[in-house]
Formats: structure tokens, C-alpha cells, sequence
């Protein structure tokens, strides 16, 4: 014999129908109480409705502009890429270093001072003369993705 909680049976419940009588259960008012705006038929109160005081919404004062959800990249200076000198710059050498604060977002290299190592760098954005700059001191830029956090599973997996 099955049991209670081992049926397959779902919720099958009918809705409501309100305003059939009174011996329905639902009759005469249907829920809605005696009179005022809110038994009445037709057009509903908006959300915002605050009994004829004005809303909130209107009180408020409207907010100007936009505020961007996009995280902006984090910058790195040419002139600290000199510290590098001949090895490969991504965006974990960046952050072992100090140089950026987390290795999951954007980075970019602007030019500032002189690049005078020949170094490979491996980022997601550098300014046009940043690039010149690393094609004439003997380097490479390779323009690449961000690398993405790995999930705890991951990591755990990998810690074992």
C-alpha cells in the first residue's frame, strides 16, 4: 500500500470564485469590504496610491544622469613595467606584485615615463603609444581575456 507522503498526487485546488452567494462563503461583499475606492469596479489604484496625499515618487526629487555598472579598468603606468625586466607581465604577476588589486578585472597599461625592458605583456587593454613603446623597447603585447575566478568547487578540487 502506498503511503501518504509517497502519493504523486500535486495541489489541485480550483480558485476561489467570490460573489455567488452567501452561502457560498464568498458572497455579497466578496472581499472586498463596505464601499469606499477599493470596492468599487474598474480601474485599480496604482501602486503608488497614497490616499490623495502626494506619493513618494513625486516627492522625490528626480535624480540626474546615470550611474555606469561597468568596473573600470584597472590602470598600470608603463614606467613600472621596468621591475619585469625580461620576463612575461599578466595580469597575476601584476597582482603577486601590488600593482593591481584583484587579477579578475580588466587591466590596461597606460604610458607614462619610459619602457626601457624588453618584456612580454599579456593584458586585456594598453593604450596605442603604451604599445609602441613596448614594440620599440624589444617586447611583445598580446592583447588577452580576463581571467575568470575560479568556483569554490574548483578550487577545493584543486587544493586536494
Amino acid at each position: 500500500m502506498t503511503k501518504y507522503n509517497e502519493l504523486l498526487a500535486g495541489a489541485n485546488k480550483d480558485k476561489k470564485r467570490v460573489g455567488r452567494g452567501i452561502a457560498a462563503g464568498g458572497g455579497k461583499t466578496a472581499g472586498r469590504g463596505t464601499k469606499g475606492q477599493g470596492a468599487r469596479t474598474g480601474k485599480k489604484l496604482g501602486a503608488t496610491f497614497q490616499g490623495g496625499q502626494r506619493t513618494l515618487v513625486r516627492a522625490v526629487p528626480k535624480a540626474r544622469g546615470f550611474k555606469s555598472l561597468r568596473t573600470p579598468a584597472q590602470v598600470v603606468y608603463l614606467d613600472t613595467l621596468n621591475d619585469f625586466k625580461g620576463k612575461t607581465v599578466d595580469n597575476a604577476t601584476l597582482f603577486e606584485q601590488g600593482y593591481i588589486s584583484t587579477p579578475f578585472h580588466t587591466v590596461k597599461v597606460i604610458t607614462r615615463g619610459e619602457l626601457t625592458a624588453a618584456l612580454t605583456v599579456k593584458v586585456a587593454g594598453a593604450s596605442k603609444s603604451s604599445q609602441e613603446a613596448i614594440a620599440k623597447a624589444g617586447g611583445v603585447f598580446e592583447k588577452t581575456a580576463v581571467p575568470l575566478r575560479k568556483s569554490t568547487k574548483e578550487a577545493e578540487a584543486s587544493d586536494k
